[in-house]
């Protein structure tokens, strides 16, 4: 092999090399998701949501996995950074919750659905915002 074709093979692999860096690093540090402005894939109450996990899991994975949905339900728990409604959705926030609403006062909850526990037969979403 001669000095120039070395030297153009040297380059091409640099070149892979350095594109191979600049999209692992893109892939790496993503943009972070702002589910609050995002617009809701779906919006269901409580019960449908529970209801569609319950009967088939990993349908419903596919369908509303780490997907932005509104769900509206009855307060059931209440606590300074979660709430559930219905006992079967259980909404996680990151802030503290300073809400006028109680326990059995009905809502619409604004999340990323992050799946289904068993144990617990409750569905899980983060990053929830109050819609009303």
């Amino acid at each position: 092999m001669t000095k120039n074709k070395k030297f153009r093979v040297s380059i091409i692999i640099l070149a892979a090399f350095a594109l191979i860096l600049i999209l692992g690093y893109n892939y790496v540090y993503q943009d972070h998701r702002n589910i609050e402005t995002e617009q809701a894939a779906f919006s269901l109450s409580a019960d449908e949501i529970s209801d569609e996990f319950s009967k088939n899991p990993e349908e419903s994975e596919k369908k509303y996995l780490n997907k932005t949905v509104e769900v509206y339900g009855h307060i059931t728990e209440l606590n300074d950074i979660d709430l559930t409604l219905n006992d079967n959705v259980y909404c996680g926030f990151n802030t503290s919750l300073n809400i006028s609403h109680s326990i059995d006062s009905e809502i619409k909850i604004k999340g990323r659905c992050i799946g289904y526990d068993d144990l617990l037969e409750q569905v899980k979403l983060d990053q929830c915002t109050i819609v009303n």
